[in-house]
């Protein structure tokens, strides 16, 4: 990965992993939808920057451009929660489960889909 995402990149990067290749206007139209109230003229520097540091790829071949990202979501995702469970859990997965287990009501769904990811990672 080129550099990590900074929180208002990482949003940006989630509607184009959601939705696909978009224009500036939905990706702006998504965040103040689904995020909070964001000029179009920042959104559009914003993904031009990230365009220059090569996390978005631009499609510039008609009147609107399209853009897409260049990094991967599992990757980036996976590369940020490593970085995150390092820095507050010493790099221990099991006290991240813990303590988000401890903190929330878990449903019995959820509890159900974490035992079957147990049972496969222990039978690899």
């Amino acid at each position: 990965m080129q550099s990590e995402p900074t929180k208002s990149e990482l949003e940006i990067l989630q509607v184009l992993w959601q939705f696909g290749p978009s224009t500036v206007r939905f990706v702006n139209d998504q965040l103040n939808e689904q995020k909070r109230a964001v000029q179009y003229t920042s959104t559009l520097k914003l993904m031009q920057i990230m365009a220059e540091k090569e996390m978005l790829l631009t499609d510039k071949s008609s009147m609107k451009h399209i853009y897409r990202p260049a990094i991967e979501e599992k990757k980036t995702k996976g590369f940020l929660l490593e970085k995150f469970v390092d820095a507050m859990y010493n790099g221990s997965s099991s006290s991240l489960m813990l303590q988000l287990l401890g903190n929330k009501k878990t449903s019995k769904e959820e509890i159900a889909e974490i035992r079957n990811l147990l049972d496969q990672l222990e039978n690899k």
